[in-house]
């Protein structure tokens, strides 16, 4: 039984280091993957599940001054830097505030257009809803990401 033991605590030491050493890392470039990917798709028409209702919302928002094909072009220019910005670590600061402005923006249809968010306001969210909520998770990994900008970082074992 000892030996279990002493197996399993190498293999948690290691794997907890493992994970201390590439998390951030991963969580960096998987981020900017998702913000790369639905940011070029929306460069393709009708491509993009989230394009009409956020066309919509960026022409509300710009009181009509922003035309939808301009919006989607410019949320997914906006998508595209953002994602090559995490991928690349280029620019975090400047990267993590865009994402920061970006899901401001994506979850403003939960106020401006409820019943296309919800089908049961505010308990069962529709497609798009789910879309804008799954956001949390994004905006939670650009929070843990903002903590490193300035050489924060994970540590397998902290130091008492």
């Amino acid at each position: 039984m000892d030996r279990l033991q002493a197996l399993y605590r190498r293999v948690d030491v290691r794997l907890t280091e493992w994970m201390a050493r590439y998390g951030i890392l991963l969580l960096r470039v998987s981020l900017g993957v998702v913000f790369l990917w639905f940011g070029v798709l929306k460069f393709f028409p009708g491509l993009s599940p989230a394009e009409d209702l956020a066309a919509t919302t960026v022409n509300r928002l710009s009181l009509g001054l922003i035309p939808p094909q301009a919006a989607i072009v410019l949320i997914a220019a906006l998508e595209t830097a953002i994602g090559l910005g995490l991928i690349t670590g280029v620019a975090m600061r400047v990267t993590l505030a865009l994402l920061a402005f970006q899901m401001v923006g994506t979850a403003t249809p939960i106020f401006l257009f409820p019943d296309q968010v919800f089908q049961v306001v505010p308990w069962v969210p529709t497609l798009e809803g789910q879309y804008i909520i799954k956001n949390l998770v994004l905006i939670s990994a650009g929070i843990v990401l903002g903590a490193t900008v300035r050489g924060g970082r994970l540590v397998a074992e902290p130091v008492a």
